[in-house]
């Protein structure tokens, strides 16, 4: 099987550290590649420099396969350089192009930092998901948060709580229930997938006397998609579809904003947890954890959910 790209993600976050640890756990069973600047590694990890991706396979044992990109800067842990904010963008870019040309199975990006990349570059994109999706040509995305106890997915994402119900639509509900069906179907191979609603308000709007949305559109919408062959349960009052016992009946949740989600997943399941963007052409999963300034450059950081975020490319790559 063609290789998963790490990408470096911010050179001063945790990001290279993590992907070397990984590559440490897994090089017997995933081949992988680094893309990224071979100085930004952790000082003594074992690393081969490679011209293609073609030219990492049968080193992956030995040392960790790097595809050089330099950077303008160095990397100092937990301070970034603006200077490498192009750097990061473009590695992004480039990795898309690897995994697109067929020359790799999947993307498995580390952390980045959203304002040292706008201060260094002016990045205009709120996050990864949404520079994917236009790398891609513009394609509708969903951003999902799994690991083996949970899989959940905001409707609306990196946007103000004020700004929710205005952009949470009809369309952009359908759309992004399709898209999650879709994908569960392809990528982790769930021939019927089922598929619960949240309501947006407390208590799915309890009829109407804390909301509007659940009786106005958001539970017609859910008959309407029932009637057409999805297996969906909703809106359902989100303060109750997390427990054990509520979470055996769904394959995926789809919550209304970021932290409905969010913060199931990262309750339960907080070090394994994998943010896959669902809609994209490839394969793209990353490490449900930010660049953790705090402890970069410490050996403290916890390789477990970027273990896990290669293990799930590599898996939906098989799918």
């Amino acid at each position: 099987m063609k290789p998963v790209i790490l990408t470096c993600g911010e050179p001063a976050g945790i990001g290279p550290e993590v992907a070397a640890r990984a590559w440490a756990a897994l090089c017997d069973a995933i081949p992988m590649v680094w893309l990224g600047d071979p100085r930004h590694l952790p000082a003594g990890t074992p690393h081969r420099i490679v011209e293609s991706i073609a030219q990492a396979e049968g080193i992956q044992t030995g040392a960790l396969p790097v595809l050089p990109y330099p950077f303008a800067g160095n990397a100092i842990a937990g301070h970034p350089d603006m200077a490498n904010a192009a750097g990061v963008i473009a590695v992004i870019a480039r990795a898309v192009e690897l995994v697109t040309s067929g020359a790799a199975s999947a993307i498995c990006t580390a952390p980045i930092h959203k304002k040292a990349l706008k201060d260094g570059a002016n990045f205009a994109y709120p996050g990864h998901t949404e520079y994917l999706s236009a790398l891609a040509g513009g394609v509708d995305v969903v951003m999902m948060l799994a690991s083996e106890q949970l899989r959940v997915v905001p409707a609306t994402i990196h946007i103000a709580l004020s700004q929710v119900p205005a952009a949470l639509t009809p369309a952009l509900l359908r759309r992004t229930i399709e898209i999650t069906h879709t994908g569960l179907q392809n990528q982790f191979g769930i021939p019927s997938p089922r598929i619960a609603i949240s309501g947006l308000n407390p208590h799915a709007g309890e009829g109407g006397s804390m909301g509007q949305e659940e009786v106005a559109w958001i539970a017609s919408l859910v008959r309407d998609m029932q009637s057409e062959g999805y297996t969906l349960q909703g809106p359902l009052p989100a303060d109750t579809m997390f427990h054990a016992a509520a979470r055996a009946r769904y394959d995926a949740a789809i919550a209304m904003y970021h932290d409905q989600a969010l913060i199931p997943i990262k309750t339960l399941d907080f070090d394994r947890g994998v943010n896959v963007t669902l809609g994209l052409p490839f394969i793209r999963t990353s490490p449900d954890h930010g660049t953790a300034f705090d402890i970069a450059g410490t050996g403290a950081a916890n390789p477990t959910s970027m273990i896990e975020a290669i293990r799930m490319a590599h898996r939906m790559s098989g799918s």
